[in-house]
């Protein structure tokens, strides 16, 4: 693994809000917070309503953006900007990759058909060091 690979995904492990953008069906960008993993292959997942406006905007237009990495300014070293592609997936093993005890507060659990995941596979990742000009990058 390559040493921006694994500072990429130390930083999408840690748990995170992130900042997860769509186009509406008119084509205006809506932003939204998000707590998404990733796994080996930088395929990052993350839970949400079936009926949610993100389902719509991601099966309308399934370019997507995420940023994360920031959780107080005041001590930030580094975030991650991601460009990719999302779909929905509803299938019993997607929902269980994300499951985690604190969407009990939403869900019935890994099997609630209210659940669905977004599964973004990024094509372009953006790693930028604070106080760093030029963002190092990693492309599918």
């Amino acid at each position: 693994m390559s040493e921006l690979k694994a500072k990429i995904l130390a930083k999408m492990n840690t748990p995170n809000l992130a900042s997860f953008a769509t186009l509406t069906e008119d084509g205006k960008p809506w932003v939204r917070y998000v707590t998404p993993l990733a796994d080996q292959d930088l395929v990052i997942r993350f839970a949400t309503f079936i009926a949610s406006r993100k389902v719509a905007q991601v099966k309308q237009n399934p370019e997507v953006h995420l940023t994360l990495g920031v959780t107080d300014p005041m001590t930030a070293q580094s975030y991650i900007q991601v460009q990719g592609k999302a779909q929905i997936k509803t299938d019993q093993a997607s929902r269980e990759k994300v499951w985690f005890d604190r969407l009990k507060a939403y869900f019935q659990g890994p099997d609630d058909p209210n659940l669905a995941v977004v599964e973004i596979t990024p094509y372009r990742i953006e790693f930028m060091d604070m106080g760093s000009v030029e963002p190092q990058v990693w492309e599918a």
